[in-house]
Formats: C-alpha cells, sequence, structure tokens
C-alpha cells in the first residue's frame, strides 16, 4: 500500500490516513499549516493568496480599461470615469475588505463583484 502525505507550506508533512480534520475548502491550500493532526488556513497567507487572485482577474480589464482611455484621449471624449474605474481596479487589492477578513468565509465574500465580476469562490 502506497502513504500519500500532505506538505504544508512551511514543509511540515503527515500522512494523510492520521488527518483528524482539515479544510474543506481547497481554494487556499496553499495556506495549510500542520498543526498535530489537525490540517488548519493560515488567514494571513490566505490573504496573499485571495489578492493574487484578485490581480489576476483585475489584470484584463485594466488592460480593456487602457484601450478605452487611449480611445477616449484620441477623440477629446472625457477620461475622468475611465480615470476613476483604472483607480478602482488598482486599488482592489489593499480593500479593507480583505484585510478584515477573519476567517476564510469572510474573505472569499471580500470579492467585489462589482468590480472584478464573477466571484471565483461562490
Amino acid at each position: 500500500m502506497v502513504d500519500t502525505y500532505i506538505v504544508d507550506t512551511v514543509g511540515t508533512q503527515i500522512n494523510s490516513s492520521s488527518v483528524s480534520s482539515q479544510p474543506s475548502d481547497r481554494h487556499f491550500r496553499g495556506a495549510w499549516v500542520i498543526e498535530g493532526s489537525v490540517i488548519q488556513t493560515d488567514i494571513a497567507k490566505a490573504r496573499v493568496i485571495f489578492k493574487d487572485m484578485v490581480r489576476e482577474a483585475r489584470k484584463p480589464l485594466l488592460e480593456a480599461k487602457d484601450v478605452e482611455l487611449m480611445k477616449a484621449l484620441e477623440t477629446g471624449a472625457d477620461t475622468t470615469a475611465i480615470a476613476a474605474a483604472k483607480n478602482a481596479l488598482r486599488d482592489a487589492p489593499a480593500a479593507s475588505a480583505i484585510e478584515n477578513a477573519s476567517d476564510i468565509d469572510a474573505l472569499k465574500a471580500a470579492w467585489d463583484v462589482s468590480l472584478l465580476g464573477d466571484n471565483p469562490y461562490a
């Protein structure tokens, strides 16, 4: 029989058959930490993963706004709304809801659907 081991972010490993509790959500597996026979999610590391997902989601949105901005500049149209949207996208990873999230459910709820589109954690 082959043993399966789970390794956390600091290199601690545990045989999967001896795990007494682990998170059911694998979105933040990169933030798992092993304490005895329990696997928990390190919320600080989960925030980093979440912010990276926000950055990934905003990249094509920022690129589209850049094109929109260039077209507006070429025609002399008002760019105020475009600039505001770009600033909101730039500021998205620094949202207070992310920093204030005390657990994984609160972190998932911090996804700004109105700004970033569909929530990948829904």
